[in-house]
């Protein structure tokens, strides 16, 4: 096969074509090219491809060979199929740099569906009540991985202008969700009745959530498994749901790669760390100031 090569001296941002539309979205017009997962692409030495991560539609991992040895990037990544990302795909390297965000046994995530039937329950019974339901979730891939758990059965389902947008890039790019309608004036609770709405976790205890009158809002985020966090956010239901690994995600795909070096970013990386040197690895930490959506909510000492 022939593999396409790009000079070192002209390196631009390559991701999967999913990804492409979503992050000139947030990040301007960014030099960048679309590449296939699994199609190899020759960057100076080094033979470089894209694997799914399963984090959000179209994240990616980084294979990275050169002279026969193999190191892969996670990025951030989830091991769960969720109906809508690229389900994880291990692959086998020497050296596997893994994210840790949530790298202590305490994080186990419930099966999706038990999820999904709880925020619908509470959707409902708020609903009965007269009270608009204000879910926070990330704008990118944590908003649509909700929004195809709901039960549009129960009401409207409003959308924040973030979360509205980034839902419209997804749905082009082939995802199917349900119908939803974004929150503009004359856009409320006595226009719509019952209605569940998504928005980016800042907006939570604004005036922009205050316009919905009565109602009870609810943080979606695997931190929300600390009693801590979920006091902290101010916010009447905590759900633990995450778009990362929990800790017998991280520990089977570290496995899954049969890497006898691993390094541990973004999280836990020293407890993490020492963990993997007791069963045997070759493991170190790499720092960055970059925590990424999820540790917006991490406790101090995560990192």
């Amino acid at each position: 096969m022939l593999i396409p090569t790009m000079p070192a001296a002209a390196w631009a941002i390559t991701l999967p074509p999913r990804s492409l539309a979503a992050m000139r979205h947030r990040l301007g017009p960014i030099p960048a090219q679309a590449l296939e997962f699994g199609i190899p692409l020759r960057i100076g030495s080094a033979t470089v491809s894209l694997h799914p991560a399963g984090h959000v539609p179209g994240s990616a991992q980084v294979r990275i060979e050169v002279a026969g040895e193999v190191w892969v990037v996670s990025g951030d990544y989830k091991t769960r199929p969720d109906g809508l990302s690229e389900p994880f795909e291990p692959l086998r390297c020497d050296t596997f740099i893994s994210e840790c965000t949530f790298g202590l046994p305490v994080f186990r995530w419930r099966p999706e569906a038990a999820i999904r039937d709880e925020i619908n329950r509470w959707w409902a019974g708020n609903a009965a009540d007269g009270r608009v339901s204000i879910l926070g979730a990330y704008s990118l891939g944590k908003a649509q991985r909700l929004l195809a758990g709901l039960d549009p059965g129960i009401g409207p389902i409003l959308t924040h202008g973030a979360v509205e947008e980034m839902t419209a890039i997804l749905r082009a790019e082939g995802l199917d969700l349900p119908a939803t309608l974004r929150v503009v004036p004359g856009v409320n609770a006595r226009s719509h009745p019952g209605a569940l709405v998504l928005a980016p976790p800042a907006a939570l205890g604004t005036p922009w959530a205050r316009r919905f009158g009565p109602a009870s809002e609810g943080f979606a985020s695997g931190w929300m498994r600390l009693r801590g966090i979920r006091r902290r956010r101010s916010v009447d239901r905590g759900f633990v749901i995450s778009d990362h690994a929990d800790w017998d995600g991280l520990n089977a795909a570290i496995r899954g790669t049969g890497a006898e070096r691993v390094f541990v970013t973004h999280g836990y990386t020293s407890a993490f760390r020492r963990w993997l040197e007791g069963q045997g690895y070759d493991a170190g930490i790499v720092a960055t100031d970059w925590q990424g959506d999820e540790a917006e909510a991490a406790p101090e000492g995560a990192e």
